[in-house]
């Protein structure tokens, strides 16, 4: 795998992070895509964008998770999603349940390790579309889903996955919180909670007596809002009984699809130490690296090019997929 090498302006952790997060990008090789509705259960539906190569099922897919209060919008949704059509995947992008103005297709919340929703997806991707190979890549809150999916369904994973990536997941909740509890990321806590804050009064607009918002106010961190909000919606004893179950490191060591993972030892609200751990050292279907720099979902090089627009991570993860995909898979 190729070496990263940070940009030379951006190794300081917050400034790789906050420039990767608000760049503006042009990307012209993704072409307009086709939004789709996923049943997920009875009463819950998933917006999904898709970008179809000709012949889909000629081509293996790649569905892309985005983290906490993003959305199929976010940058690196779609620059991955361009980098995989331009090297002849399917890109499929999509919104966790309310993310991406979809309060209105559920009654209910998402959380850090709610797996149900993409494996549906994926379900109806083999079932109903027919298509014979699937990767799944995902960003912070999206790492954490996609390799506690690959955890979760361990040996019983469908053939037709044939990979997962994780970038900078948060795959030990409790440790990221406490991280970003920390008085040097008080900017990236307010942006968070200030997000969490507003998609709660959206819907409670839409459930008013499902949602009511007393002492919505007076929240000031990411704990106090999973404590009051997210744990008791999901059944969760409280934020610490959430964040310890939801975590895809209690899983880790039931991976059994080609994994890669992709993180920082700068990164500021995702430890380097949990990717040491041993239930990822010690699984041959994991790759992890830990670079030195790359900030928070940044990874930001100072290449550009047509091929390559500086966004390395991105660029690995294609290249992993990729080269997972088993060409005998592939439908005629």
């Amino acid at each position: 795998m190729e070496r990263y090498v940070p940009h030379p302006r951006l190794t300081n952790r917050h400034r790789m992070t906050l420039f990767a997060w608000g760049r503006p990008r042009a990307l012209s090789g993704l072409p307009e895509p086709t939004p789709r509705l996923f049943d997920v259960s009875a009463d819950t539906r998933v917006l999904a964008h898709c970008h179809w190569q000709p012949r889909p099922w000629r081509h293996p897919t790649l569905l892309v998770l985005h983290g906490l209060e993003a959305s199929s919008h976010a940058h690196y949704m779609r620059g991955l999603s361009d980098k995989a059509f331009r090297a002849g995947m399917n890109a499929i992008r999509l919104n966790q349940r309310n993310c991406g103005g979809t309060e209105h297709l559920s009654p209910g919340l998402y959380h850090s390790g709610l797996t149900a929703d993409p494996a549906a997806v994926i379900r109806e991707l083999i079932d109903v579309d027919g298509l014979p190979a699937i990767a799944v890549a995902g960003y912070s809150l999206g790492g954490n889903l996609a390799l506690k999916l690959a955890g979760d369904w361990g040996r019983e994973a469908p053939p037709q996955l044939q990979s997962v990536s994780a970038v900078s997941p948060t795959m030990d909740l409790e440790r990221c919180v406490v991280a970003l509890e920390s008085p040097r990321n008080r900017v990236y806590e307010w942006n968070f909670v200030r997000n969490l804050k507003r998609r709660m009064r959206r819907k409670s607009r839409l459930f008013p007596a499902r949602f009511p918002l007393n002492g919505l106010a007076a929240i000031r961190t990411v704990r106090q809002f999973d404590e009051a909000f997210t744990a008791p919606h999901h059944g969760f004893l409280g934020a610490h009984d959430y964040y310890t179950r939801a975590s895809a490191l209690r899983v880790l060591h039931r991976i059994h699809v080609p994994t890669l993972i992709l993180t920082a030892e700068d990164d500021p609200f995702v430890p380097p130490e949990p990717f040491r751990d041993t239930a990822v050292t010690s699984n041959p279907a994991i790759t992890v690296v830990v670079t030195p720099h790359g900030g928070h979902c940044g990874f930001v090089s100072s290449s550009r090019s047509y091929e390559d627009d500086g966004y390395w991570a991105e660029r690995m993860v294609v290249e992993f997929a990729m080269g997972t995909v088993s060409a005998g898979s592939l439908l005629p």
